[in-house]
C-alpha cells in the first residue's frame, strides 16, 4: 500500500505548517507523506523548531517552501492552516482528493509565553483526530 501524500499551507510555511509536516512524520509517517508550503514562504521560525525538539520531534530537513513548487501535483489531503492561505490558494494550481480549514492562530501573534508549544498541542489534537478518521475509512 502506497503512502498518503499530504500537502500543509500558511502564509509564510515558517511556523504551523512546518510544524504540522514534522509532527505528522512523527505520528504516523509510515502511512503519510508530509509536506509543507506556503503562499509567501518566510524563513523557519527558530521558536517553532525549538518547540518541536522539546517534543524530541525531528526537525531535520524542514525547510520553508513556495506552494508554486506544488503546482501540478496531487495529493491526498490538502490541509490549510491559516485563513490567509485559504483566500491566496483558490487558485492553486495542484489537485487533492481532501481539502480541509483548520484555521489556527499564527503564533507570532500570540504574546503569552509558550505560544508555540500552545499552538503545536492544537495541531497535535487535530492531527490525532484526523488521524483517527483516516484509520476509519482505511
Amino acid at each position: 500500500m502506497s503512502k498518503k501524500r499530504v500537502l500543509f499551507l500558511c502564509n509564510a510555511n515558517s511556523a504551523r505548517s512546518l510544524m504540522a509536516e514534522a509532527l505528522l512524520r512523527h505520528m504516523a509517517g509510515k502511512r503519510f507523506e508530509a509536506y509543507s508550503a506556503g503562499v509567501e514562504p518566510d524563513a523557519p521560525q527558530q521558536a517553532a523548531l525549538q518547540a518541536l525538539e522539546e517534543l524530541g520531534i525531528d526537525t531535520s530537513g524542514l525547510a520553508s517552501e513556495s506552494l508554486d513548487a506544488y503546482a501540478g501535483e496531487h495529493f491526498d489531503s490538502v490541509i490549510i492552516l491559516c485563513e490567509k492561505a485559504q483566500q491566496r490558494c483558490r487558485d492553486w494550481q495542484g489537485n487533492t482528493d481532501e481539502l480541509l480549514f483548520w484555521d489556527i492562530l499564527d503564533p507570532r501573534l500570540n504574546a503569552r509565553d509558550g505560544a508555540y508549544t500552545q499552538t503545536l498541542e492544537e495541531i497535535r489534537g487535530r492531527l490525532r483526530l484526523w488521524l483517527n478518521v483516516q484509520s476509519r475509512e482505511a
